[in-house]
C-alpha cells in the first residue's frame, strides 16, 4: 500500500539493512547448496553406463600405444576410439529422418549423411562390395541387422526394416567418403520400436553359439587395447564347412558391440578370397582390439549354400572363452539372434 503523500518513509537503521542482507546472502547459500545438491544426487542416483572404465573421448582419436592394424580391417579402424558413439564426426553427421517405428510392422529406414555445410554427401568410396553398412542393433543386444540400404540421387538412404520387438535400437553407418585421405567412419544415432517392452536378458557368454542348423565355435579372447586373433571354426551336423562362399568380398564379417553404451568395433578376416593362402573355412581368422575392458556381443556373418547366417556370441574383454562362466546362450529364436536381416 503506497503511503500518502505527507508521510514520511522511515529509513532503514544500519542494524535493520544489514540483517537484511545477511538474509539474503543465507537465503542464496541456500538455494546454491540445494542446487548443487540435487545435481550430486542425481549423479550419484544413475550409474556409469559402463561400469567397468572411465566414459571414452568422444572426441579424441589417440592411442596410448601403437598396435598391429587389424586384419582386412577398414582403413580407419584401427583407431582406439569406439565408433558408433556419436552422431557426428569430423564434420559429418547422421541425420536419421526415420527416429521411431512400430515393432512388429515393416517400415521404410531413411537416413542421410551431411557434411559440414549441411549438404547430402552423394559420393563414396566402395569398401566390401558397398558405398555404406548399416547395422542395426537392440539396446540389449538380442536383436542384429547387417543391411545394406540403397542410395537415392539425391544422398538419401533407405532400406526395410522389421523390428520384432519393442525398445531402444542403435542404428550405425559404416562408411568412408568419397574424398581425398578421408577417413572411414561410424556415426551412430538412436532408433524406437513402439509396443510392448519386455527387456530380454544379455545372452550368457558361451564359446560356441548355433545359427540354422549350423555350429560356430570361438578360440581366443578379445583383450582391451591390444590386438588379438579370434578364430571362428564352422561346422554343420558334426562336419566342418569346408566351401565358405565370399560375402561382401570375405568369407566372414564380424561385428562387436560393447555392451551398455554399444560402443562399435568393425573388423574383418586376415586373408580374403583369392588372395592364395585363405582357406573357405572352416576357420575364420580376425585380429581386433577391444576398446576397453567390459562385455562385448560379437556377430559374425558368413554364407553357405547361397545363404547369409549370423552367429552370436557373448565374450567379456581380457578373458578366455574357456573362463567365462560357460553356460547355454539364451537365443529368442534358436539361431544365435533374432534374425540377420540380410
Amino acid at each position: 500500500m503506497e503511503r500518502p503523500p505527507h508521510e514520511p518513509e522511515t529509513p532503514e537503521s544500519e542494524e535493520t539493512t544489514a540483517m537484511h542482507t545477511g538474509l539474503r546472502i543465507t537465503a542464496f547459500a541456500a538455494a546454491l547448496a540445494a542446487t548443487f545438491g540435487t545435481a550430486y544426487g542425481v549423479g550419484r542416483g544413475v550409474d556409469p553406463v559402463v561400469a567397468e572404465q572411465a566414459p571414452a573421448a568422444h572426441d579424441e582419436h589417440s592411442s596410448p600405444t601403437p598396435e598391429p592394424k587389424e586384419g582386412g580391417g577398414h582403413g580407419g579402424h584401427e583407431n582406439t576410439t569406439p565408433g558408433g558413439l556419436q552422431i557426428s564426426e569430423n564434420g559429418y553427421s547422421l541425420d536419421l529422418a526415420t527416429p521411431r517405428v512400430t515393432a512388429g510392422q515393416r517400415a521404410e529406414l531413411r537416413f542421410t549423411v551431411r557434411d559440414g555445410s549441411g549438404e547430402a554427401v552423394t559420393a563414396y568410396q566402395r569398401e566390401h562390395d558397398k558405398e555404406l553398412h548399416l547395422i542395426l542393433a537392440s539396446r540389449d543386444l538380442v536383436t542384429y541387422r547387417h543391411l545394406h540400404p540403397t542410395r537415392a540421387a539425391d544422398g538419401t538412404w533407405s532400406t526395410p526394416v522389421d523390428l520384432p520387438r519393442a525398445g531402444g535400437y542403435r542404428v550405425f553407418a559404416d562408411f568412408t567418403p568419397a574424398k581425398k585421405n578421408a577417413e572411414n567412419l561410424t556415426l551412430g544415432a538412436d532408433l524406437a520400436a513402439s509396443g510392448r517392452y519386455e527387456p530380454a536378458n544379455l545372452p550368457a557368454p558361451d564359446d560356441t553359439a548355433r545359427a540354422d542348423g549350423y555350429q560356430v565355435e570361438l578360440a581366443g579372447s578379445l583383450r582391451p587395447g591390444k590386438a588379438s586373433e579370434l578364430k571362428l571354426k564352422v561346422s554343420r551336423d558334426g562336419e566342418p564347412v569346408n566351401d565358405l562362399q565370399p560375402y561382401l568380398g570375405a568369407y566372414g564379417h564380424l561385428v562387436a558391440l560393447r555392451s551398455g553404451d554399444l560402443a562399435y568395433l568393425h573388423v574383418h578376416p586376415n586373408g580374403e578370397p583369392g588372395d592364395g593362402t585363405t582357406k573357405p573355412g572352416p576357420e575364420i581368422s580376425f585380429t581386433a582390439t577391444a576398446p576397453s575392458e567390459g562385455t562385448y556381443r560379437l556377430f559374425l556373418d558368413f554364407q553357405h549354400q547361397g545363404k547369409v547366417r549370423t552367429a552370436a556370441f557373448t565374450v567379456r574383454s581380457g578373458s578366455t572363452p574357456a573362463a567365462q562362466d560357460p553356460a547355454p546362450t539364451q537365443h529368442t529364436d534358436g539361431q544365435g539372434t533374432d534374425g540377420h536381416g540380410h
